[in-house]
């Protein structure tokens, strides 16, 4: 339920870019990742990290991306999140005394030191290779940023809305807006399903890797162990990491795209 609840943002913007496009699509993931921060501080009495940091970049580069009508801003927030979580985990090895995945889930499991760093280092290769997978969808694999420049070149226009082609051109540059209107689509329907695919299938096999190592305590718990980790994994942390006098940092649920 909290990988879902994390997700909330990029899943309206996913509804409300197939009712009414991009830019109305970008006004609701800024609204409900609003409204996630405050929901959170109100339920929990805190705010968490990695959802502050979502915000505040959807108000810059989804700011941009109204202000000057271009997508190709809001397209770029996933991969300078990704990178920025991937320099804090990178950081972590020599900021204070033990690696952020320890830090995170080392009250709910026990494992050898070395395993957390190799965990450490996971993370920061997923989070910088999401990065980059996000960029080459956007210049790649939907062909988007072409077909955008072929579509301002051939109309002369700078701001343009792809959900309004058909009111807006006809003819040849007609054709080139529906393309890169598909094109665009097809980032969108990444950004939902394939960063949301991924990160389910990081988090799982960090579950199974850490299950492997997991050392058994006096009451022989490995098992709740695990599951407790795959839960840290995805932002479920046990209450007893919330309530521990060193305050942990946000879990790693994986690369929001909002």
């Amino acid at each position: 339920m909290k990988f879902l609840t994390d997700f909330l943002p990029v899943i309206l913007f996913f509804i409300a870019y197939k009712l009414y496009g991009i830019y109305a699509a970008t006004v609701v993931a800024i609204a409900a990742a609003a409204i996630q921060v405050g929901w959170t501080r109100w339920r929990h009495g805190r705010v968490e990290t990695m959802h502050l940091a979502t915000l505040v970049l959807l108000l810059l580069f989804g700011g941009l991306t109204l202000a000057l009508r271009d997508p190709i801003f809001v397209m770029w927030k996933p991969t300078i999140i990704n990178w920025l979580f991937a320099a804090v985990f990178f950081g972590s090895f020599w900021i204070g005394d033990r690696p952020l995945t320890e830090r995170m889930m080392g009250v709910a499991v026990q494992v050898p030191r070395p395993i957390w760093r190799r965990l450490n280092w996971a993370w920061v290769g997923f989070f910088f290779v999401s990065g980059l997978i996000n960029i080459y969808v956007i210049y790649f694999g939907s062909g988007f940023f072409d077909a955008q420049q072929a579509l301002l070149a051939a109309s002369g226009e700078r701001q343009i809305d792809l959900a309004q082609c058909a009111a807006s051109f006809s003819g040849e540059v007609l054709a080139l807006c529906e393309l890169a209107h598909a094109s665009e689509a097809i980032w969108v329907n990444f950004k939902l399903f394939g960063m949301m695919g991924l990160t389910l299938v990081f988090v799982v096999a960090q579950g199974f890797y850490l299950a492997r190592h997991m050392q058994p305590t006096e009451g022989g718990t490995c098992g709740l162990e695990a599951n407790s980790a795959i839960g840290s994994a995805t932002g479920s942390q046990p209450d007893r990491e919330a309530a521990s006098a060193e305050q942990a940092p946000p879990s790693p649920s994986g690369p929001k795209p909002f």
